[in-house]
C-alpha cells in the first residue's frame, strides 16, 4: 500500500523557494520535514503526512499555487512487498503430498497398461502358446478328414459283398461317411466345450 510520493523537479524548485523565503511563516516542523525530503537521495519520497500538513499550510497561507500543482510530476511511491520466508517444514510436507498425487495419477492413467502387450511381435512364451493352439486345431481337422476318409474307403470296401452297382457303393460309402463326420463333429464339439470350461 502506498504511503509516500516521488517527488519530481516541480516540487522541488518550488519547495526550494518556499525554503528560502525568510519571511515565510513556515512551522518549524513542517519546515524540518520538506528540508530532510530535499536532501534524500533519489527517489525523493515525501510521506502523505507532510503532503496534508503543506496543503494545510498553503491554504491557510493563500499562497497563490496548489499542493497538486506542486505534484503534478510526482508518482505514488509504492514499496516493494517482501514476501516472509517460507516454512520448510511446510515445503517439504507440499513436496510430498505433491508426489504422492502424481504417484496415485500415474497409477490410475497406467492400471490397464500390461508391458507383455507394449511388445508388438509378443513374447516367446506367447508365440509358443498360439503354435501349440495352432498344431492342435491342424492335428484336430486331419484327424477328422482321416477318420472320415477311412469310414468312406472301408464303406465302399465293404459295400461290394452287398451291392454289385458302383452307384450304390458309392451311395453307401457317403451315407456311413457321414454318420461317422458328424459322430466325429459332435465328440469334436463336446471337447471344446469341456476345455472351455462349460458344461
Amino acid at each position: 500500500m502506498a504511503t509516500a510520493l516521488v517527488v519530481g523537479d516541480k516540487f522541488r524548485n518550488k519547495v526550494t523557494q518556499l525554503l528560502e523565503k525568510t519571511d515565510s511563516a513556515l512551522p518549524p516542523r513542517l519546515r524540518d520535514e520538506l528540508m530532510e525530503t530535499l536532501e534524500k537521495t533519489e527517489p525523493t519520497t515525501l510521506s502523505f503526512r507532510t503532503a496534508r500538513k503543506l496543503k494545510q499550510y498553503l491554504q491557510g497561507e493563500g499562497h497563490p499555487f496548489y499542493l497538486h500543482e506542486l505534484l503534478e510530476d510526482s508518482s505514488l511511491h509504492l514499496p516493494e512487498v517482501v514476501k516472509p520466508p517460507r516454512n520448510p517444514e511446510l515445503v517439504a510436507r507440499l513436496e510430498k503430498i505433491k508426489a504422492k498425487l502424481a504417484n496415485e495419477e500415474y497409477k490410475r492413467i497406467t492400471r490397464n497398461v500390461n508391458a507383455q502387450e507394449l511388445n508388438r511381435s509378443g513374447t516367446l512364451s506367447e508365440i509358443g502358446l498360439q503354435v501349440r493352439s495352432v498344431k492342435a486345431v491342424l492335428v484336430t481337422v486331419f484327424n477328422f478328414l482321416v477318420t472320415v476318409a477311412a469310414a468312406f474307403a472301408c464303406s465302399y470296401m465293404g459295400s461290394q459283398y452287398l451291392f454289385s452297382n458302383t452307384a450304390a457303393r458309392v451311395l453307401a460309402a457317403v451315407i456311413a461317411a457321414s454318420v461317422v463326420g458328424l459322430a466325429e463333429l459332435y465328440v469334436l464339439v463336446r471337447t471344446m466345450e469341456g476345455e472351455l470350461g462349460e458344461p
